[in-house]
């Protein structure tokens, strides 16, 4: 189900295509590579009907999928629509295709201004066994939001 394999280039950089060595992104994902214990890698899935879906972190057997959003500065609304697009995005996934799968949003300090202790997209996280993660300014990750389930 993904095209990783077959991609050229050194091992150690397959997968590392969508991100830098120096972005947010990368480091962002390295972090809760340790945090979890699985080496999680950008991924594109094969849906099996010619359509290909692009995601940001994943396990090889996406037991763990994760999303990010790593802007940093002022805090714009289309920074709660990506985030409210990629809890869609991940449910979707888990609930379609990896049943079993942790799904995991992981944001910066700017974006993380979504979820609130009373906005609904907080409520809507936990409700829906999304785990939100703060990806702080010293390179470490906080829990934001615990999912329910």
């Amino acid at each position: 189900m993904s095209e990783d394999a077959n991609e050229p280039g050194p091992v150690p950089e397959r997968g590392w295509r969508r991100f830098g060595p120096d972005s947010i992104e990368r480091a962002m994902l390295l972090e809760l590579s340790t945090t979890f214990g699985v080496e999680l890698r950008p991924r594109s899935i094969d849906l099996d009907d010619g359509t290909w879906l692009e995601i940001e972190g994943a396990d090889e057997a996406n037991t763990v999928l994760i999303q990010m959003i790593g802007n940093q500065g002022t805090f714009r609304s289309q920074h709660r629509n990506k985030v409210l697009a990629d809890m869609f995005k991940l449910t979707w996934l888990r609930t379609a295709l990896f049943p079993q799968s942790r799904i995991v949003l992981c944001v910066t300090e700017t974006v993380a201004q979504v979820f609130s202790p009373s906005g609904w997209s907080t409520k809507a996280a936990r409700d829906l066994g999304i785990e939100v993660r703060v990806y702080t300014g010293d390179g470490k990750l906080e829990t934001l939001v615990r999912p329910l389930t």
